[in-house]
């Protein structure tokens, strides 16, 4: 073999070699490429993963708070209004208490139990008659804040019930007498019929309701 020959194959084989080592650079840089983008690929799902459960997380949290604070606001109103209803009952005790000493002052009566309910007055227990019964029911019901009155008393003498007049503005007894009787000087058996609550015939209103007997 000559010199050119040999200098022929050994560059042959270096050229070769160099060829060799560029595919396998690029293999190997290709592999590198190809591990890179599953990494990141696989990173970048689990970032994904991470921020779904990051949101998920935040909505149950979310939603808990939201639970909570209607919890809290339901057991405020329900409290609210227990003191309230504690706060009627006592009032409407104290109101009862009230009138029955009013009825009891006005020599009425002391066998007489009343109830209030905002606005109505229970009447029970016993009186002697008829009159006495209607001057009960009278006294608490134009007391200020009754607007009805229910009454189960026992009457030991009963009799007719009285004819009921509510005054109105202008009214005096005697006008009163005039209307229901044709006569006005007879003012003062309205007077009469509906002490003690009335203590002097020239102090009536409107509104009030009187007996006429």
């Amino acid at each position: 073999m000559g010199v050119f020959d040999f200098v022929k194959d050994t560059g042959s084989k270096l050229l070769k070699g160099d060829k060799d080592e560029k595919f396998a650079a690029a293999r190997e840089a290709a592999e590198t490429a190809k591990r890179k983008a599953q990494t990141s690929s696989t990173a970048g799902k689990a970032r994904e993963t991470a921020a779904k459960a990051k949101a998920a997380s935040s909505r149950q949290a979310a939603e808990a708070k939201k639970k909570a604070s209607v919890a809290k606001d339901a057991a405020t109103e329900k409290q609210t209004a227990a003191r309230k209803a504690f706060n009627d009952r006592r009032k409407n005790a104290n109101k009862a208490d009230e009138l029955e000493q009013y009825v009891a002052k006005l020599g009425l009566g002391d066998d007489i139990d009343v109830r209030y309910d905002g606005s109505t007055v229970f009447l029970s227990g016993s009186v002697a008659d008829q009159a006495t019964a209607e001057r009960v029911v009278l006294a608490v019901g134009n007391v200020e804040g009754v607007e009805r009155v229910d009454e189960d008393l026992e009457i030991a003498q009963p009799a007719d019930a009285a004819q009921m007049y509510t005054v109105k503005a202008g009214d005096s007894l005697s006008a009163i007498a005039k209307q229901v009787y044709g006569d006005a000087n007879r003012y003062n058996e309205i007077f009469e019929a509906n002490r003690p609550m009335l203590s002097d015939p020239n102090l009536i209103y409107p509104g009030q309701v009187l007996r006429i007997p």
